[in-house]
């Protein structure tokens, strides 16, 4: 066990394998009804300090791999409602 991390259904234990994040993910994208594909990190963080996440930060990803948009970093960078106008815009999509 790496550590305990707390969840809104519990505390769960931090996966130390790929396969065990992997499954992790799976059910937490189930357990809070997510809509949206999730992916998994490789068990070393790399995409995680690659994208400088912490302490939060969103980020649109192009069907070409690049960056399409890059949030600050939370909270006061926290910025959802223009997050979602990125991906409005990146899909053509009219203002909301």
């Amino acid at each position: 066990m790496d550590s305990w991390l707390p969840m809104a259904f519990g505390n769960i234990e931090d996966p130390v394998t790929h396969e065990e994040r992997d499954r992790m993910a799976t059910f937490c994208s189930r357990e809070l009804g997510l809509t949206m594909p999730a992916v998994v990190d490789e068990i070393d963080d790399a995409v995680s300090r690659s994208y400088s996440g912490w302490p939060e930060r969103l980020y649109l990803i192009a069907q070409d791999g690049k960056v399409a948009y890059r949030g600050g970093p939370g909270p006061f960078g926290y910025d959802p409602d223009g997050f979602e106008d990125a991906i409005r815009s990146h899909l053509g999509l009219p203002d909301k």
